[in-house]
């Protein structure tokens, strides 16, 4: 009986070692970025040896897919196929950007710091397009749906995690102006020239 014990207790203590490391990476990436966080940092933030970090994670790739596994476990991008059903095309178009919208609001720092350094840092970027390339374009295949072209074009503006910042971070628009007046840009889209 005492062995199980020992070896149950020794399991949870290495389950949140390892939940310490990513949490602390997370926090690292969402403050300085992937890009400029080194193991030594995440060891020293998580309080465990580089070799205990090594342990669970002999590479960064396998720290970055823990913690982009984590952040979207705790907070996932919103369901798009949901959106499909909705009628008429202006409600689905409210519906699905005041979600993605409210997603971007909730994680800003981190999706700062992770799409400015995936455009420079090869690993970032392939995290980017492993954990959020699937569930973008399922939200452009579930909004876009029956726009035209332009309309299209101006949906990925929408959609895109700058826009929300430049309207509502720098612009000091709220969130609901900020979709209305994406919304109305899309629908205007339709028009020719």
């Amino acid at each position: 009986m005492t062995r199980t014990y020992t070896l149950k207790r020794r399991a949870e203590r290495q389950t949140q070692t390892r939940l310490r490391i990513v949490e602390a990476a997370v926090d690292l990436h969402g403050s300085i970025g992937p890009a400029r966080t080194s193991l030594s940092q995440v060891a020293a933030r998580a309080g465990v040896q580089r070799h205990t970090l090594y342990a669970h994670f002999p590479d960064e790739r396998s720290l970055f897919l823990a913690c982009s596994a984590l952040t979207l476990e705790r907070d996932p991008l919103p369901d798009a196929k949901r959106w499909r059903a909705i009628e008429p095309r202006r409600e689905r178009l409210q519906t699905g950007l005041r979600a993605v919208y409210g997603w971007y609001a909730r994680n800003a720092a981190l999706v700062a710091c992770v799409l400015r350094d995936a455009e420079h840092h090869a690993l970032t970027k392939e995290m980017v397009a492993l954990r959020l390339g699937p569930q973008m374009a399922a939200c452009h295949a579930a909004l876009g749906a029956a726009l035209g072209a332009r309309q299209r074009a101006m949906l990925r503006l929408a959609l895109s995690f700058f826009t929300w910042r430049t309207l509502v971070r720098e612009s000091g628009l709220k969130q609901a102006t900020a979709v209305a007046v994406m919304v109305e840009a899309i629908e205007r889209g339709s028009g020719k020239g």
